[in-house]
């Protein structure tokens, strides 16, 4: 598992994912994968269900949404932006979930052979880092498309999750199928949405990166009145005083140019080169979270439709926040 979750880590060349949150991330599966142990227990003396049919029912819900909370919380914390870091830390939560699975049976089967633990140990644990992997990427590919609400969009991905993991608990009289499987197709899917992200990451990049130096060069050269911006900024002027709305115009400054920042900076990871996070860049960091306070809420709404703040914007500054 962990070797598979540093493969996706090396394939990912524009290094979206730290891997400080790598590891917090299966930290995360760890605690949920300890707290189910405990949920499971008792929804299993409530039901008084056989142990065979709770674990094709029952514990695969029960297991799927502790997993898919992980995930929730990183997408409304703008911690996901694009396909590629979604599943890779859905992957982690599923990787933490099955440390304490395996170590679970390690305790329970201490004489265990190398087929058992390549069929119910390896094969285990690659289902649950697959089956996070895609409700985290199919919940994103559908919060993408507007008008669609969380719960709305990872529906789907978490009820495929779910049938994916009662399927593979199905085949415990089958265990090798059920791993090979398994195995041969958690590759190539991995592998095409690899290609696929890259693509959209490359694309959103030239996109963005000129929008933002059109608007950067808009607002140094003087002629910002003139532009529909610029316009729209002061017309605000009739609803907020004259500090405020020059507050307003040195945020859209500080965030046009911290969003350039983060573009230049995954640019320059795709070339191969390491570029950290320098002292001016925090300091604007700052500058910014302080402007944030003086404008408001309402000088903050007002302002919004300027910044373009996408999920993948709103990303692409949490990136730089927190290297």
């Amino acid at each position: 598992m962990l070797c598979f979750l540093a493969a996706l880590l090396y394939l990912d060349s524009y290094k979206l994912v730290s891997l400080r949150l790598v590891v917090a991330v299966i930290g995360c599966g760890v605690v949920a994968a300890a707290l189910c142990y405990g949920v499971n227990a008792g929804l299993l003396r409530i039901t008084a269900l056989d142990r065979e049919t709770y674990t094709r029912y029952v514990s695969p819900i029960v297991e799927e949404l502790a997993k898919a909370l992980i995930i929730v919380v990183l997408v409304r914390a703008h911690r996901i932006g694009f396909l590629v870091d979604a599943a890779i830390l859905g992957f982690a939560a599923g990787t933490g979930f099955a440390i304490v699975e395996n170590l679970y049976y390690q305790y329970l089967m201490p004489n265990a052979g190398v087929g058992i633990w390549v069929v119910r140990g390896l094969g285990t644990a690659i289902m649950h880092g697959a089956t996070t992997a895609v409700f985290a990427m199919m919940g994103l590919t559908m919060l993408e498309q507007r008008g669609r609400s969380l719960a709305v969009a990872f529906a789907p991905g978490f009820a495929l999750a779910i049938v994916l993991h009662s399927a593979f608990n199905h085949l415990v009289a089958f265990p090798r199928v059920a791993t090979l499987v398994t195995l041969v197709a958690l590759p190539p899917l991995m592998f095409a949405v690899f290609q696929r992200s890259e693509r959209a990451v490359a694309d959103w990049l030239g996109r963005g990166f000129d929008a933002d130096a059109k608007m950067l060069e808009s607002i140094n050269s003087g002629s910002f009145p003139e532009s529909p911006a610029g316009r729209y900024l002061t017309s605000l002027g009739k609803r907020f005083r004259g500090p405020v709305v020059a507050d307003l115009l040195c945020y859209l400054r500080l965030y046009t140019e911290l969003a350039l920042r983060a573009k230049g900076i995954l640019m320059m990871r795709e070339s191969g080169f390491e570029v950290g996070i320098d002292d001016d860049t925090r300091a604007r960091f700052t500058e910014m979270r302080y402007l944030e306070k003086a404008i408001g809420r309402t000088g903050f709404m007002a302002i919004h439709p300027l910044l373009h703040m996408s999920r993948r914007d709103l990303w692409q500054l949490y990136m730089l926040e927190t290297p």
